[in-house]
Protein backbone atom coordinates (compact mmCIF):
# COMPACT_ATOMS: atom_id res chain seq x y z
CA UNK A 1 0.00 0.00 0.00
CA UNK A 2 1.85 3.67 -0.83
CA UNK A 3 1.70 6.20 1.73
CA UNK A 4 -1.65 7.74 -0.14
CA UNK A 5 -3.58 4.81 0.02
CA UNK A 6 -2.26 4.69 4.09
CA UNK A 7 -2.88 8.14 4.68
CA UNK A 8 -6.46 7.97 3.37
CA UNK A 9 -7.03 4.69 5.34
CA UNK A 10 -6.05 6.21 8.95
CA UNK A 11 -7.84 9.75 7.45
CA UNK A 12 -11.34 7.46 7.01
CA UNK A 13 -11.59 6.71 11.04
CA UNK A 14 -12.32 10.68 11.88
CA UNK A 15 -13.76 11.34 8.69
CA UNK A 16 -16.65 9.00 9.13
CA UNK A 17 -16.82 10.01 12.74
CA UNK A 18 -17.13 13.23 11.65
CA UNK A 19 -19.58 12.56 9.09
CA UNK A 20 -21.76 10.68 11.38
CA UNK A 21 -21.55 13.52 14.54
CA UNK A 22 -22.66 16.67 12.13
CA UNK A 23 -25.71 14.00 10.37
CA UNK A 24 -26.88 13.92 14.34
CA UNK A 25 -26.34 17.53 14.57
CA UNK A 26 -28.19 18.31 11.58
CA UNK A 27 -31.22 17.10 13.63
CA UNK A 28 -30.22 18.52 16.74
CA UNK A 29 -29.97 21.81 14.92
CA UNK A 30 -33.12 21.48 12.82
CA UNK A 31 -34.88 21.64 16.01
CA UNK A 32 -33.22 24.34 17.18
CA UNK A 33 -34.40 26.60 14.23
CA UNK A 34 -38.16 24.86 14.00
CA UNK A 35 -38.51 25.29 18.58
CA UNK A 36 -36.92 29.01 17.77
CA UNK A 37 -39.72 30.19 16.09
CA UNK A 38 -36.92 30.83 13.23
CA UNK A 39 -38.40 27.96 10.49
CA UNK A 40 -39.12 31.10 8.15
CA UNK A 41 -35.54 33.00 9.61
CA UNK A 42 -34.57 32.74 5.44
CA UNK A 43 -38.25 32.82 3.97
CA UNK A 44 -36.90 32.00 0.60
CA UNK A 45 -34.81 29.32 -0.77
CA UNK A 46 -32.09 28.70 -1.71
CA UNK A 47 -31.64 32.58 -1.18
CA UNK A 48 -32.06 33.42 2.35
CA UNK A 49 -34.01 36.29 1.39
CA UNK A 50 -34.80 38.39 -1.83
CA UNK A 51 -31.52 39.28 -3.82
CA UNK A 52 -28.98 37.99 -0.92
CA UNK A 53 -28.24 34.29 0.39
CA UNK A 54 -26.85 35.94 3.38
CA UNK A 55 -29.22 37.62 6.11
CA UNK A 56 -29.39 41.47 5.60
CA UNK A 57 -30.08 44.04 8.31
CA UNK A 58 -33.38 45.33 9.12
CA UNK A 59 -34.70 41.49 7.60
CA UNK A 60 -38.40 41.68 8.50
CA UNK A 61 -37.96 38.52 9.86
CA UNK A 62 -35.83 39.75 12.51
CA UNK A 63 -31.83 38.68 12.69
CA UNK A 64 -32.00 36.09 15.29
CA UNK A 65 -34.05 34.04 13.33
CA UNK A 66 -32.84 34.72 10.21
CA UNK A 67 -29.08 33.44 11.68
CA UNK A 68 -30.57 30.85 13.38
CA UNK A 69 -32.04 29.34 10.04
CA UNK A 70 -29.09 30.75 8.44
CA UNK A 71 -26.87 28.74 10.57
CA UNK A 72 -28.49 25.30 9.58
CA UNK A 73 -28.46 26.10 5.82
CA UNK A 74 -24.59 26.30 6.71
CA UNK A 75 -24.14 23.22 8.55
CA UNK A 76 -25.43 21.81 5.70
CA UNK A 77 -22.35 22.70 3.64
CA UNK A 78 -20.33 21.82 6.47
CA UNK A 79 -21.77 18.04 6.43
CA UNK A 80 -21.31 18.20 2.54
CA UNK A 81 -17.69 19.09 2.35
CA UNK A 82 -17.29 15.93 5.69
CA UNK A 83 -19.18 13.59 2.83
CA UNK A 84 -16.98 14.94 0.00
CA UNK A 85 -13.66 14.11 1.87
CA UNK A 86 -15.01 10.49 2.80
CA UNK A 87 -15.73 9.65 -0.56
CA UNK A 88 -12.20 10.97 -2.01
CA UNK A 89 -10.48 8.65 1.68
CA UNK A 90 -12.70 5.84 0.25
CA UNK A 91 -11.71 5.77 -3.45
CA UNK A 92 -8.03 6.99 -2.28
CA UNK A 93 -7.98 4.04 0.28
CA UNK A 94 -9.17 1.90 -2.39
CA UNK A 95 -12.12 0.42 0.10
CA UNK A 96 -14.84 -0.58 -2.41
CA UNK A 97 -17.13 -2.19 -0.32
CA UNK A 98 -17.47 1.80 1.26
CA UNK A 99 -17.89 3.57 -1.98
CA UNK A 100 -21.36 3.11 -1.90
CA UNK A 101 -22.20 4.03 1.42
CA UNK A 102 -20.22 7.21 1.24
CA UNK A 103 -21.74 8.00 -2.27
CA UNK A 104 -24.92 7.69 -0.75
CA UNK A 105 -23.78 10.33 1.72
CA UNK A 106 -23.19 13.41 -0.56
CA UNK A 107 -26.46 12.30 -2.66
CA UNK A 108 -28.62 12.35 0.43
CA UNK A 109 -27.24 15.68 1.27
CA UNK A 110 -27.96 17.00 -1.93
CA UNK A 111 -31.82 15.13 -1.58
CA UNK A 112 -31.94 17.00 1.79
CA UNK A 113 -31.30 20.76 0.34
CA UNK A 114 -33.77 19.91 -2.02
CA UNK A 115 -36.15 19.04 0.72
CA UNK A 116 -35.65 21.94 2.53
CA UNK A 117 -36.40 24.26 -0.06
CA UNK A 118 -39.71 22.58 -0.32
CA UNK A 119 -40.26 22.98 3.46
CA UNK A 120 -39.35 26.40 2.93
CA UNK A 121 -41.71 27.20 0.22
CA UNK A 122 -44.61 25.08 1.91
CA UNK A 123 -44.77 27.50 4.45
CA UNK A 124 -43.23 24.96 6.47
CA UNK A 125 -45.67 22.45 5.75
CA UNK A 126 -45.61 19.40 8.81
CA UNK A 127 -45.22 16.66 6.01
CA UNK A 128 -42.28 18.53 4.62
CA UNK A 129 -40.88 19.03 7.85
CA UNK A 130 -41.22 15.24 8.66
CA UNK A 131 -39.90 14.27 5.00
CA UNK A 132 -36.50 16.27 6.07
CA UNK A 133 -36.02 14.54 9.24
CA UNK A 134 -37.19 11.18 8.57
CA UNK A 135 -34.23 11.53 5.41
CA UNK A 136 -31.87 12.34 8.37
CA UNK A 137 -32.84 9.19 10.05
CA UNK A 138 -31.49 7.12 6.55
CA UNK A 139 -28.28 8.69 6.70
CA UNK A 140 -27.43 8.52 10.17
CA UNK A 141 -27.90 4.93 9.46
CA UNK A 142 -25.70 5.15 6.54
CA UNK A 143 -23.48 7.08 8.36
CA UNK A 144 -23.34 4.41 11.30
CA UNK A 145 -23.18 2.13 8.88
CA UNK A 146 -20.51 3.58 6.96
CA UNK A 147 -18.22 4.30 10.30
CA UNK A 148 -18.36 0.83 11.74
CA UNK A 149 -16.33 -0.54 8.84
CA UNK A 150 -13.55 1.84 9.50
CA UNK A 151 -10.92 -0.16 9.86
CA UNK A 152 -12.05 -3.43 7.64
CA UNK A 153 -14.27 -4.43 5.32
CA UNK A 154 -17.87 -6.21 6.64
CA UNK A 155 -19.48 -9.23 5.28
CA UNK A 156 -23.01 -9.98 5.46
CA UNK A 157 -23.83 -12.91 7.68
CA UNK A 158 -26.76 -15.08 9.01
CA UNK A 159 -27.16 -15.95 12.71
CA UNK A 160 -27.16 -19.66 13.71
CA UNK A 161 -30.95 -18.82 14.30
CA UNK A 162 -33.07 -17.62 12.06
CA UNK A 163 -34.93 -16.42 14.47
CA UNK A 164 -32.47 -13.72 16.37
CA UNK A 165 -32.32 -12.41 12.53
CA UNK A 166 -36.08 -11.39 12.15
CA UNK A 167 -36.36 -10.19 15.73
CA UNK A 168 -33.55 -7.72 15.01
CA UNK A 169 -35.38 -7.24 11.85
CA UNK A 170 -38.83 -6.42 13.55
CA UNK A 171 -36.69 -4.49 16.51
CA UNK A 172 -35.32 -2.00 13.88
CA UNK A 173 -38.28 -1.77 12.01
CA UNK A 174 -40.52 -0.78 14.98
CA UNK A 175 -37.26 1.66 15.96
CA UNK A 176 -38.13 3.24 13.15
CA UNK A 177 -41.64 3.57 13.42
CA UNK A 178 -41.65 4.72 16.53
CA UNK A 179 -39.60 7.91 15.12
CA UNK A 180 -41.86 8.34 12.59
CA UNK A 181 -44.88 8.03 14.34
CA UNK A 182 -43.36 11.09 16.72
CA UNK A 183 -42.98 13.01 13.52
CA UNK A 184 -46.87 13.22 13.76
CA UNK A 185 -46.69 13.88 16.76
CA UNK A 186 -44.30 16.99 16.02
CA UNK A 187 -46.42 18.04 12.90
CA UNK A 188 -49.80 18.07 15.49
CA UNK A 189 -48.11 19.98 17.98
CA UNK A 190 -47.59 23.71 19.02
CA UNK A 191 -43.94 23.96 17.54
CA UNK A 192 -44.47 24.82 13.88
CA UNK A 193 -41.43 26.74 13.55
CA UNK A 194 -43.24 29.97 12.87
CA UNK A 195 -46.71 31.28 14.57
CA UNK A 196 -48.37 30.93 10.50
CA UNK A 197 -47.13 27.54 9.55
CA UNK A 198 -49.55 24.73 8.94
CA UNK A 199 -50.41 21.79 11.51
CA UNK A 200 -51.17 18.24 11.27
CA UNK A 201 -55.34 17.97 11.82
CA UNK A 202 -54.66 14.91 14.07
CA UNK A 203 -56.27 14.26 17.97
CA UNK A 204 -52.44 14.56 19.32
CA UNK A 205 -53.39 13.08 22.46
CA UNK A 206 -54.03 10.42 20.45
CA UNK A 207 -51.25 10.32 18.05
CA UNK A 208 -49.05 10.23 21.54
CA UNK A 209 -50.97 7.30 22.84
CA UNK A 210 -50.37 5.37 19.57
CA UNK A 211 -46.15 6.79 19.73
CA UNK A 212 -45.94 5.61 23.52
CA UNK A 213 -47.46 2.07 22.63
CA UNK A 214 -44.79 1.66 20.38
CA UNK A 215 -42.52 2.55 22.77
CA UNK A 216 -43.23 -0.12 25.24
CA UNK A 217 -43.47 -2.22 22.44
CA UNK A 218 -40.25 -1.86 21.36
CA UNK A 219 -38.95 -1.95 25.12
CA UNK A 220 -40.26 -5.40 25.46
CA UNK A 221 -38.86 -6.77 22.12
CA UNK A 222 -35.70 -5.07 23.68
CA UNK A 223 -35.95 -7.42 26.57
CA UNK A 224 -36.57 -10.37 25.09
CA UNK A 225 -34.10 -9.91 22.34
CA UNK A 226 -31.17 -9.79 24.91
CA UNK A 227 -32.38 -13.01 26.29
CA UNK A 228 -32.31 -15.04 23.17
CA UNK A 229 -30.03 -17.49 23.56
CA UNK A 230 -26.57 -18.03 21.20
CA UNK A 231 -26.70 -13.88 20.88
CA UNK A 232 -22.64 -12.47 19.72
CA UNK A 233 -20.95 -10.42 22.66
CA UNK A 234 -21.72 -7.11 20.35
CA UNK A 235 -25.27 -7.84 20.05
CA UNK A 236 -25.64 -8.17 23.52
CA UNK A 237 -23.69 -4.54 24.34
CA UNK A 238 -25.43 -3.18 21.54
CA UNK A 239 -28.80 -4.36 23.22
CA UNK A 240 -28.20 -3.13 26.34
CA UNK A 241 -26.87 0.34 25.59
CA UNK A 242 -30.21 0.40 23.47
CA UNK A 243 -32.63 -0.04 25.96
CA UNK A 244 -30.85 2.43 28.62
CA UNK A 245 -31.48 5.09 25.75
CA UNK A 246 -34.23 3.56 25.25
CA UNK A 247 -35.17 3.86 28.86
CA UNK A 248 -33.81 7.67 28.81
CA UNK A 249 -35.57 8.70 26.07
CA UNK A 250 -39.02 7.45 27.06
CA UNK A 251 -38.82 9.51 30.31
CA UNK A 252 -37.83 12.66 28.43
CA UNK A 253 -40.91 11.81 26.15
CA UNK A 254 -43.06 11.35 29.25
CA UNK A 255 -41.78 14.43 31.31
CA UNK A 256 -42.12 16.91 28.23
CA UNK A 257 -45.92 15.69 27.49
CA UNK A 258 -46.99 16.14 30.80
CA UNK A 259 -45.16 19.47 31.18
CA UNK A 260 -46.70 21.20 27.93
CA UNK A 261 -43.72 20.49 25.44
CA UNK A 262 -41.11 22.96 26.76
CA UNK A 263 -38.66 23.90 24.33
CA UNK A 264 -35.56 22.57 26.23
CA UNK A 265 -37.24 19.17 26.80
CA UNK A 266 -38.52 18.96 22.64
CA UNK A 267 -34.79 19.86 22.36
CA UNK A 268 -33.43 17.07 24.04
CA UNK A 269 -35.71 14.46 22.85
CA UNK A 270 -34.19 15.57 19.64
CA UNK A 271 -30.96 14.54 20.57
CA UNK A 272 -32.25 11.37 22.66
CA UNK A 273 -34.18 10.16 19.17
CA UNK A 274 -30.68 10.61 17.32
CA UNK A 275 -28.77 8.33 19.74
CA UNK A 276 -31.49 5.98 20.12
CA UNK A 277 -31.55 5.32 16.10
CA UNK A 278 -27.88 4.79 15.97
CA UNK A 279 -27.95 2.12 18.98
CA UNK A 280 -30.84 0.60 16.70
CA UNK A 281 -29.26 0.20 13.80
CA UNK A 282 -25.57 -1.04 15.36
CA UNK A 283 -27.81 -4.03 17.05
CA UNK A 284 -28.78 -4.71 13.46
CA UNK A 285 -25.47 -4.35 11.88
CA UNK A 286 -24.39 -6.66 14.73
CA UNK A 287 -26.44 -9.56 13.88
CA UNK A 288 -26.17 -9.33 10.03
CA UNK A 289 -22.38 -7.92 9.38
CA UNK A 290 -19.37 -9.26 10.64
CA UNK A 291 -15.59 -8.57 9.77
CA UNK A 292 -14.01 -10.15 6.22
Amino acid sequence: MSRANSVAQRALAPLTALLLFLQSALIVTGGAVRLTGSGLGCPTWPECTPGSYTPVPHQAEGQLHAWIEFGNRLLTFALFFAAVATIIAVFRSRRRDLRFLALTQVLGILAQGVLGGITVLTNLNPLAVASHFILSIFLVAAATSLHSRRHHPFVRTSSSHVGISQLSLVHVVIAFAVIAVGTLVTGSGPHAGDIDAPRLKLNIQHVAYVHGGLVLALLLITILFYFRGDQRYETKRWLAIFFTLSLAQGAIGYIQYIQGVPELLVGTHLLGSSLVWIAAWRVRLSVVRKPA
